[in-house]
């Protein structure tokens, strides 16, 4: 096999909370004065730290979000986590047919991942392996976090195969000189979302998380060729 490491985002690609996420994050801007939707939000920041969101939007409000945004953020989110948060469709299924070692890489923060994953049974899959943007200076796009992640693990960027439902996280990955599959099976994927991540980078997308062991297989087959 050419990978020796599978590096999954987290959002979107191993829990089913884009949806939930864009839907909050759309509330509390909206409660402070920046009128926003959800599907807004999906557009701009989905894949992107809440720290790089933040900045933006304060910069086009011309002032600082309150100081407790961060707090008001996340009690909001965390409360939809424990009333709708499920695991993606066949993740445990897919993992337990991948042989390498795995990690995640995740623009969210370790409080929120602890959620996410602990509610979806899959923290002790990946634990202790699990790295946050805000461990780096750039979040996605840039590659510094899928960088880190491989020099946590030990493994040079080449041998890692990047698991990603969106366009900032396919850039970094690329970015980071990484092989990306992009996955577009997730509830707030829109038709053409696919084809969107195979123009950013991916070198193969897919929709169910069942296809992902033979794909591993596949993919590195062919780079090992190549």
């Amino acid at each position: 096999m050419n990978f020796d490491l599978i590096i999954f985002d987290c959002d979107g690609v191993l829990v089913d909370s884009e949806v939930i996420s864009c839907r909050a994050h759309a509330d509390v801007l909206s409660r402070h004065g920046y009128p926003i939707t959800q599907q807004q939000v999906f557009d701009r920041f989905l894949g992107r730290s809440t720290r790089q969101a933040n900045s933006e939007v304060e910069a086009e409000l011309g002032r600082a979000l309150p100081d407790d945004f961060h707090v008001q953020l996340r009690d909001e989110l965390f409360r939809s986590f424990e009333a709708d948060l499920e695991a993606v469709a066949h993740i445990h299924e897919a993992l337990d047919a991948i042989t390498q070692a795995v990690c995640v890489a995740s623009s969210g923060s370790h409080p929120r991942m602890r959620v996410t994953l602990g509610r979806t049974r899959l923290h002790d899959r990946f634990a202790p392996n699990i790295f946050s943007a805000s461990q780096v200076v750039n979040g996605k796009p840039a590659p510094d976090l899928f960088l880190f992640a491989a020099r946590q693990m030990t493994v040079p960027p080449e041998r890692c195969l990047v698991i990603e439902d969106s366009l900032p996280g396919v850039t970094g990955g690329r970015a980071a000189g990484m092989t990306v599959l992009g996955f577009h099976g997730g509830s707030h994927c829109r038709p053409g979302h696919g084809d969107n991540l195979r123009a950013a980078g991916a070198a193969a997308i897919f929709d169910d998380m069942r296809q992902l062991p033979g794909l591993i297989e596949r993919i590195g087959a062919v780079a090992s060729v190549s």
